[in-house]
């Protein structure tokens, strides 16, 4: 279904060849031509690719409109309580993503959206642990309730576990990291980058790896701080500055760790 597609499937040797190139193009910021090699002419197809084009708003702030029009084809297509779980919890991100980029105030409707995926995605299936990570972006960032992202992160942890889903570990150690490391737990913090950063190196995410890398240093004391920013602005530069928001957290002085996105 669209939550593996969209956590890592075409990773590993033996997987199905456009998985693979879909994969390829992501990891590489190329969400625009990954969505192309995809016909959505399935509920599972259009799910993945209006999955691919709202992740490129939240790492581009462009393309809301080609992800409105990818969400609406998903959502018109599910029929199954799974496929309209899985185009409500996209629904539920695009709104987050639009909120936290400040285009527009849509932090009630992201509410709703991810309320309607929880309805709809039993507990212990792989969509719930994606769906309870994105509760805990919101909690974290539009709520500012950083006891009630933990626990959200702590379950999308233990599903992503359960379901062997490396990619969404990565996401899930790093956010688990970032609240360690805002309340002084370096060392967990510490810890929590690395693994995600392994995680994301493992699977060649290399849009994943800078802000790996920068989150990493924040932990980290000289020169080595100092060389994983350097080789996280490289990344970022070779990605042409994506994801946008990252060119702020490698400035010369950079702000407190920002992990709202990536």
């Amino acid at each position: 279904m669209a939550y593996t597609a969209m956590s890592g499937n075409g990773t590993t040797a033996g997987d199905d060849p456009l998985q693979t190139a879909v994969w390829r193009l992501r990891s590489r910021a190329c969400w625009a031509d990954a969505a192309a090699l995809l016909q959505p002419v399935t509920a599972q197809a259009a799910l993945q690719r209006a999955a691919l084009l709202v992740e490129r708003c939240l790492y581009t702030e462009q393309g809301w409109e080609e992800a409105e029009d990818a969400l609406r084809t998903a959502e018109a297509l599910a029929h199954s309580d799974d496929e309209r779980g899985a185009a409500a919890c996209e629904r539920g991100q695009l709104a987050y993503a639009a909120t936290l980029h400040s285009v527009r105030d849509r932090a009630d409707e992201a509410r709703a959206a991810l309320g309607r995926a929880a309805a709809l995605i039993p507990p212990g299936v792989a969509g719930r642990a994606l769906l309870d990570f994105r509760r805990g972006l919101l909690a974290e960032n539009l709520a500012r309730s950083p006891q009630a992202a933990r626990a959200a992160y702590r379950r999308a942890h233990a599903g992503a576990t359960a379901h062997a889903d490396p990619l969404l570990l990565s996401f899930t150690w790093r956010h688990l990291a970032g609240l360690a490391l805002r309340e002084g737990e370096l060392a967990e913090a510490r810890h929590g980058f690395a693994e995600s950063l392994r995680i994301r190196e493992e699977l060649g995410y290399l849009v994943g790896t800078a802000p790996a890398l920068a989150s990493l240093a924040d932990t980290e004391t000289e020169p080595e701080a100092t060389r994983l920013r350097e080789e996280a602005r490289r990344l970022f530069r070779l990605l042409g500055g994506v994801p946008t928001w990252l060119a702020g957290q490698l400035s010369p002085t950079p702000p407190a760790a920002d992990a709202a996105t990536a």
